[in-house]
């Protein structure tokens, strides 16, 4: 049996607080994924502090295939998400401001001048 064959390889991730993001770390080559993760935490723990570790199977890892790549750009059309689009509002909105009635306006179709209504 080769050495390659008995063990699998298995890839490391921690964060560094709880709320810290996971980052890669290294490869690994382990018979197990028990033995793996214990592999893991004596060769990173004693470097620096760490607040989780993940250890993966590369076997389980998958990435896109060359057609699922073909649909990351058919969803890559976001422009109506883009608010670039809108800058004519600002200009619509001040016209319909300068359009609006006033208070004194208003009064005046009754006659009743400001002054006179206080």
């Amino acid at each position: 049996m080769s050495s390659r064959g008995f063990y699998e390889e298995f890839e490391v991730f921690s964060k560094r607080t709880d709320t810290s993001p996971l980052q890669y770390q290294f490869s690994l080559l382990a018979p197990n994924d028990e033995i793996a993760l214990v592999m893991a935490q004596e060769n990173f723990m004693r470097r620096e502090p760490v607040a989780d570790i993940w250890v993966i199977n590369r076997s389980h890892i998958r990435k896109m295939s060359p057609e699922e790549k073909l649909a990351l750009k058919r969803l890559d059309n976001k422009e109506y998400r883009n608010t670039k689009g809108y800058g004519y509002l600002r200009k619509k909105w001040r016209q319909y401001e300068q359009g609006m009635l006033d208070e004194k306006e208003i009064l005046s179709w009754g006659g009743i001048k400001k002054s006179e209504q206080d």
